[in-house]
Parts: C-alpha cells; sequence; structure tokens
C-alpha cells in the first residue's frame, strides 16, 4: 500500500427520525438543524389538522382535509400515517425517496408512532427521541404556545408520559434544555452515525 492509499468514507443518506412530546420544541429544534447543515433535508408531513398562524401549505406542512388524507393513504402514498391528538399526519413515501437520491439526510419530524413504524421500513434510520427539561417546563410550554384548551393540554400532557415510556426504543435521548445546544448535539448524533464502519467504510486493498 502507498502512502497516497487510504480508506475512503462513503457517505450513504439515511432517514433521521426525530420525537418528542407536544410542546417539547422539535419544530424548533429541528428548523435549527436544517439552517446549520445544508446536506438536511425536512420531509414534508401531511396533516388533517388546522394550520397554526404562521404556518405555510407546503412549506410547515402539506395540510390536507381528511378525504383528501383517506385518499392518499388508500392510494399508499404515506410510508407511516398515525392519528395524532384527534388529527392524521402522514409522511409521504415520495418525501423520503426523493430526498435521499438527492443525497441528502432525510430529516423526519413524526410521533413516536410513526417513528417506529419507519424503522421498520428504512431499517438504517436512525431514532431520537427529544425530553423536555422537566414536566413543569412542557406544561409552561404548552400553555405559553395560547394554541390549545385546558382540555387539550391535559390530553397532550398525559399523552407526553406515555410517549416518554416509549423513548428506550429509540437509539438516542437528548434533552431540549436550549434550541441551538439541543440541534447541535443531534447534528453531533447525525456525523458519528455517518462514520459507522456499517454505513460505507472502504479499505483500500490489501488492507
Amino acid at each position: 500500500m502507498t502512502h497516497q492509499e487510504c480508506c475512503r468514507l462513503i457517505e450513504r443518506p439515511f432517514p433521521v427520525v426525530i420525537s418528542a412530546p407536544s410542546g417539547t420544541g422539535k419544530t424548533s429544534v429541528v428548523e435549527k438543524l436544517l439552517a446549520i447543515d445544508g446536506r438536511l433535508k425536512r420531509a414534508l408531513t401531511a396533516t388533517t389538522r388546522p394550520a397554526r398562524e404562521g404556518e405555510v401549505d407546503g412549506q410547515d406542512y402539506l395540510f390536507l382535509t381528511r378525504e383528501q388524507f383517506q385518499e392518499k393513504r388508500d392510494a399508499g402514498d404515506f410510508v407511516e400515517f398515525a392519528k395524532v391528538h384527534d388529527h392524521w399526519y402522514g409522511v409521504p413515501r415520495v418525501s423520503i425517496t426523493e430526498g435521499l437520491k438527492k443525497g441528502k439526510w432525510v430529516v423526519l419530524n413524526v410521533d413516536v408512532q410513526g417513528g417506529l413504524t419507519i424503522r421498520k421500513t428504512y431499517t438504517n434510520a436512525v431514532l431520537i427521541f427529544l425530553l423536555p427539561p422537566t414536566m413543569e417546563a412542557l406544561e409552561e410550554r404548552l400553555r405559553g404556545r395560547g394554541t390549545d384548551s385546558e382540555e387539550e393540554i391535559a390530553v397532550r400532557l398525559k399523552n407526553a408520559t406515555d410517549e416518554m415510556s416509549v423513548a428506550m426504543d429509540y437509539d438516542y435521548v437528548v434533552v431540549n434544555d436550549d434550541v441551538k445546544t439541543c440541534a447541535g448535539r443531534l447534528l453531533e448524533i447525525i456525523h458519528a452515525e455517518t462514520s459507522r464502519t456499517s454505513r460505507g467504510l472502504v479499505m483500500p486493498d490489501g488492507a
């Protein structure tokens, strides 16, 4: 082996699933993550829930009626779908495949049900679960949004406890105590996963 020969790392993009209880701030973390590394691309999620103030159809979510969602679901257009807080959410299969073909690490902002389903289809996916600093902080964030009724907040807090019990089925758990810091931790995980020998390390002939 000459001194010019060395190992090569072939970067093969994979889906990155990020889940968290409602109110943990995963959307803000994902936005920050995408802003600091252009090799990452967010998979667009379809939903039947109404758009919140400032959200743009086709940019933040693909907002569908229940009838439209059912048509796409019956056609097999979603790699996963689930009903969360009385609204349907689903990830269009094309949202993932097109990103991977372009050499992008596709980031999916989905609930725990969706995350575990995606792993069945994409066994090379990396699953990361975000936790709030405390349950008190989570409740404060939910109330601070001003978008949910007392009944909805109670349901989300109960669901948060159930969702956090599934965190052990994920590859990593990260506490979102600060958006920028949390996004940095996620990027470190993605870079580390990219360097796994099982993902594409090529050794020189004769090594």
